[in-house]
C-alpha cells in the first residue's frame, strides 16, 4: 500500500519568505530563517520511509536542497491553499497511494516519529490532523478523498482547524489527533535553533 508524503513550501527567494516575521527582524534575517525551515523539513522527511513529493510555489529547483534521489517535485496549482492541497491530495490518490499526508515548512518542531505515527493512524482512521498553537494545523492526512474539508474555509486564520474538524465530524469521518505544535510566523515563534541567525542579523 504506497504512502505519499506531500511537502509544501515556497522557492526561497528575499521579500517572499515569512513576511509576518520579516516585518520586526527584516527580509534578510526572514529569509535565513525560513531557509533553516526548510533544511529541517527536508532533514527530518527524508527519515520517513514513504514517498516524498516536494510542491513549490513558484517553480522547480533541480539544484536546491530537495535531493532528486529522494523527493520527486512538482508545482502547487494556482488558487486559494484549499484549492492546492485538494489538487495535491488529488495526485496522490490518482497516483495510487493509499494514505495521504501533508505537510508544510514552517514547523521546525516536527520529528520524523510524529509524521510516521500519522501514517499509522491513517491505518485506523479516516483522518488525522497535528493542530498548531495558531489555530491552524502542521500536518494533514487521509486515506481517501475528502475534499469538502478543503472548501468554505478562512485560510491563514485561527479558525481553520477547527472548521476542519467540525466538518469531518459532520460528515462522519473518525479522526486522529498529534499533539500541538508551534508554527513559525513571528519572532515571538522562534527558539533557540534561530538565535545565530538572529545575532548576525542584529550584530
Amino acid at each position: 500500500m504506497k504512502e505519499r508524503l506531500i511537502i509544501f513550501v515556497k522557492n526561497p527567494a528575499l521579500g517572499r519568505a515569512k513576511t509576518r516575521l520579516a516585518a520586526t527582524v527584516g527580509d534578510l534575517c526572514a529569509l535565513e530563517v525560513y531557509k533553516r525551515l526548510l533544511e529541517r523539513t527536508r532533514d527530518i522527511s527524508v527519515q520517513v520511509k514513504v514517498e516524498r513529493v516536494v510542491y513549490y510555489d513558484q517553480f522547480i529547483d533541480r539544484s536546491d536542497v530537495w535531493s532528486n534521489a529522494d523527493f520527486l517535485k512538482a508545482i502547487q496549482t494556482t488558487g486559494n491553499l484549499g484549492v492546492k492541497m485538494k489538487a495535491a491530495f488529488e495526485e496522490a490518490f490518482d497516483a495510487g497511494a493509499a494514505r495521504v499526508c501533508i505537510i508544510g515548512s514552517d514547523c521546525y518542531d516536527l520529528n520524523p516519529d510524529l509524521i510516521a505515527r500519522a501514517f499509522e493512524e491513517l491505518k485506523q482512521h479516516d483522518v488525522v490532523i497535528g493542530p498548531s498553537y495558531d489555530g491552524g494545523y502542521y500536518l494533514l492526512g487521509m486515506n481517501q478523498p475528502i475534499f469538502e474539508i478543503f472548501e468554505n474555509k478562512e485560510w491563514s486564520t485561527s479558525s481553520v482547524c477547527a472548521a476542519t474538524e467540525a466538518d469531518l465530524n459532520r460528515l462522519g469521518y473518525s479522526v486522529a489527533k498529534l499533539q500541538t505544535l508551534s508554527d513559525v510566523d513571528t519572532e515571538a515563534d522562534l527558539g533557540e535553533w534561530a538565535a545565530d541567525i538572529l545575532k548576525v542579523h542584529r550584530a
